[in-house]
């Protein structure tokens, strides 16, 4: 991720981001291109919304992809690979979603760190967010950080063979279904 190099009000990080083809993400003032993607990528993403969206039939719940924003108090602007919100407040902006229970990322070398780490000390502002979900592309493994009641996480990984739950969801599924027809 490289930042654009001077800083941005938020507003100016929308209107930026709404005039110009390439998305950028935003961060305490400062607009990130966002890289493009892979084939694992683009595998693992249809492979995770098709094996979500149907679970979520006859529910509030509205599962959105990466072209859809995060975002948070004016402070940060992100597009997650997916996320599922149900909280009918997400329907009022189309184009911003502020309620997230699930976001899931899918790991890229260039990416990862920082979704780990600062992405995720970010997403833990987010209220209703029960669930962050990284996805390896180098390898079967999903991990899931999970908030439990004492507004804690723990984290739960999953490889090849594993069910996943994504407990947010009430959802699982064999990890293999996931990495399916990747090249």
């Amino acid at each position: 991720m490289i930042a654009t190099p001077n800083h941005f009000s938020p507003e100016e990080y929308l209107q930026l981001d709404r005039d110009n083809p390439v998305r950028h993400e935003y961060r305490y003032g400062l607009a990130y291109a966002m890289a493009g993607g892979t084939s694992a990528h683009s595998r693992l993403s249809v492979n995770f919304l098709s094996l979500v969206n149907p679970h979520l039939d006859d529910t509030p719940c509205r599962l959105y992809n990466g072209d859809m924003k995060v975002g948070y108090n004016d402070e940060f602007f992100y597009y997650p690979d997916a996320f599922v919100s149900c909280d009918p407040r997400d329907r009022e902006d189309p184009q911003i979603k502020r309620y997230p229970k699930l976001i899931v990322e899918i790991l890229s070398k260039s990416t990862q760190t920082f979704d780990k780490q600062q992405k995720f000390t970010d997403y833990q502002k987010l209220d209703s967010l029960e669930e962050y979900v990284l996805i390896s592309q180098e390898t079967q493994q999903v991990e899931c950080r999970r908030r439990t009641t004492d507004n804690a996480w723990e984290t739960v990984t999953y490889s090849a063979g594993d069910r996943l739950t994504l407990a947010s969801l009430d959802l699982e599924f064999d990890i293999d279904r996931l990495y399916r027809n990747l090249d």
